[in-house]
């Protein structure tokens, strides 16, 4: 249940902070794990935090290792969507899948599974990659009566992008937290192309400073 007595009227969105995605995992993000006491302090600040996690069954198409000859970092398609291919990670059940130990779970209200589909993947917290089969986020924080939402976790230029992105296309007024974000940058120049993609969509780029001044 929101607890509407926190300090924003914005719900948080903490995407994807797993093991596998932090140093020493499987599609680990570089100093991954440094933005974790950040969102934890940030989290208690808000009326409603969504956590959530890719959960991807073994063999799922986004593995390199499903497609024979592929590496990480190619493309296949799937079902008519191009898919990027990544190391097999957040495999369902798995340590990997995990949340990291150090995250603060307790003021966590939702937790939603990504992923879970072995022939379609999800990047997003609102819809999975066919753009069209919503995960049910969009109706959950607009029956609480939320409009705004602010996106932080991993990685800022693949899960953290597309969610800010359909945040706003959906409506609602959307920011990143950009020092409890950090990317993985693969292909080389993702990163900076998702910066500028998000921001050309009016998603405001913030610091947590910004957040603790504006109390």
């Amino acid at each position: 249940m929101a607890d509407k007595n926190k300090s924003f009227e914005g719900a948080l969105i903490v995407v994807d902070v797993q093991n596998d995605f932090c140093p020493g995992g499987a599609l680990a993000v570089e100093y991954g794990d440094t933005i974790i006491p950040r969102i934890n302090s940030l989290m208690r600040l808000f009326p409603l935090v969504v956590a959530t996690k890719d959960w991807h069954p073994a063999g799922h198409v986004s593995f390199a290792g499903a497609h024979s000859g592929k590496n990480p970092g190619d493309t296949v398609k799937s079902g008519g969507i191009d898919q990027q291919l990544w190391p097999d990670h957040c495999i369902q059940g798995t340590r990997g899948a995990a949340f990291h130990d150090d995250l603060d779970t307790r003021p966590v209200n939702l937790i939603l599974h990504k992923g879970t589909k072995g022939d379609l993947d999800s990047y997003s917290a609102f819809f999975e990659n066919d753009h069209e089969t919503a995960t049910g986020l969009e109706s959950y924080l607009k029956g609480l009566g939320f409009e705004r939402v602010y996106v932080v976790g991993l990685a800022e230029d693949v899960c953290v992008r597309f969610t800010a992105e359909d945040a706003a296309s959906l409506g609602f007024s959307t920011y990143v937290i950009a020092d409890c974000t950090r990317g993985v940058n693969i292909p080389e120049g993702s990163l900076s192309a998702a910066r500028k993609s998000m921001q050309s969509k009016s998603i405001g780029y913030i610091q947590s400073a910004d957040l603790r001044q504006a109390r």
